[in-house]
């Protein structure tokens, strides 16, 4: 029996959302309502405006402008400080914004990040962060090569021999940096590894500077990493993305192509966690 197609019934409709879901053309989106998240974005980076320096910065009518920050007001996201008559964001942004934070997972999150750095880059994909003073690896993307960095979840790493260590310390408060490295022997790894304080407080300077660190085969012989640090909405680094293989590939003629991505997939990581990528 040959079946017959009906396109009303054709497969599984998603639910909550129509077959024309990922269409988004001009017909499937409310202007009035993109216009209100374009006025509320730019309050939001550019808090305490008047209305009228709102609408000419942004080339709007102020009656327009003035609608929207009433609507929004009244959903309180934004609030009106009536002696300076200035427009500042409000308390219920905080609120949303926080819901979002509670439901964000940074390992989930880095997944995909994580997918396409090993993609474009062909080295193994790493995500850390500090736990008790070392490097906890808590996930990893192999690359498809024979020859491979390993750092399974669980893996524990002394911070001063390991790419994302050195870029959590670069970033870390002077003080915190300064009482976990006095507490922590800098083992000898290799004939590269740094086990002098000076010295390694110099390598962090650097790090700190130019965006990312290198590990150059600090902990392993023959193995070198690229690493760059994720930063939560405080602006501090949380976690850290890189990239580990062997030396005949991440070699430093490839480490400034290889630093900008993943400088680039830490940014991207920062973003989806709603991180805020702190000034150098």
């Amino acid at each position: 029996m040959v079946s017959q197609r009906n396109d009303k019934n054709d497969g599984p409709k998603a639910r909550g959302r129509p077959r024309d879901w990922h269409d988004k053309t001009a017909q499937n989106t409310i202007k009035s309502l993109d216009r209100a998240m374009e006025v509320f974005e730019f309050l939001s980076e550019e808090q305490g405006k008047t209305l009228s320096q709102i609408a000419d910065e942004m080339g709007q009518s102020p009656a327009t402008v003035y609608r929207i920050l009433v609507t929004l007001e009244t959903r309180g996201l934004v609030e009106f400080e009536g002696r300076e008559q200035l427009w500042h964001i409000g308390p219920r942004a905080f609120i949303i914004g926080a819901r979002f934070l509670r439901r964000t997972s940074l390992v989930d999150r880095a997944r995909p990040v994580m997918r396409k750095l090993m993609e474009l880059t062909g080295e193994t994909a790493n995500l850390g962060v500090e736990r008790e003073g070392q490097v906890l690896f808590l996930s990893q993307v192999e690359t498809h090569a024979s020859i491979r960095a390993f750092f399974p979840p669980g893996t524990l790493s002394q911070m001063h021999a390991s790419g994302i260590g050195k870029a959590l310390l670069a970033h870390m408060e002077a003080g915190r940096r300064n009482r976990l490295l006095a507490s922590e022997q800098l083992t000898e790894f290799t004939e590269r590894t740094i086990t002098d304080v000076d010295a390694l407080l110099e390598d962090l300077l650097v790090i700190r500077e130019r965006g990312y660190s290198v590990d150059d085969e600090e902990r392993n012989m023959g193995m070198r990493c690229i690493a760059a640090p994720v930063f939560d909405f405080n602006g501090e680094a949380v976690a850290g993305i890189s990239v580990s293989g062997p030396t005949s590939r991440v070699s430093p003629e490839e480490t400034e192509k290889l630093a900008r991505a993943v400088v680039s997939a830490a940014k991207e990581l920062t973003l989806a966690i709603g991180g805020e990528i702190a000034a150098s």
